[in-house]
């Protein structure tokens, strides 16, 4: 009998696939980036053999396509909407606005002047 080991998220927020999804490229991206970093290297080095970049050059591309830094996208960790993402908050418009207006954000109150 199989055994499964469930895995936990340390999102603390709301789960849908497309958060399971964006977490799992963020864990993977952070696994391979100095290999990545040390592929591009060695390709941009000009006094190497041409059969070390070339090399070089295949293995980075055969790498897998969530170990690149441009399929990670901000998305909202309250409902998983990927615009109208607030960067330092981590929150869509429409929820960094009701959290705001609830004084659950430290530091962030309505603006009246």
């Amino acid at each position: 009998m199989a055994q499964f080991r469930s895995k936990k998220l340390d999102l603390g927020c709301f789960i849908n696939p497309k958060i399971i999804r964006d977490h799992t490229k963020r864990k993977t991206f952070e696994q391979f980036e100095p290999q990545r970093q040390a592929l591009r290297y060695l390709i941009r080095n000009t006094s190497l053999p041409d059969w070390v970049r070339t090399k070089a050059q295949f293995e980075l591309r055969n790498m897998h396509c969530y170990t690149r830094p441009t399929q990670i996208k901000n998305r909202c960790i309250m409902g998983g909407l990927a615009r109208g993402v607030l960067r330092k908050f981590r929150m869509a418009r429409f929820q960094f606005r009701m959290n705001a207006l609830d004084g659950t954000i430290p530091g962030v109150k309505k603006a009246s002047w």
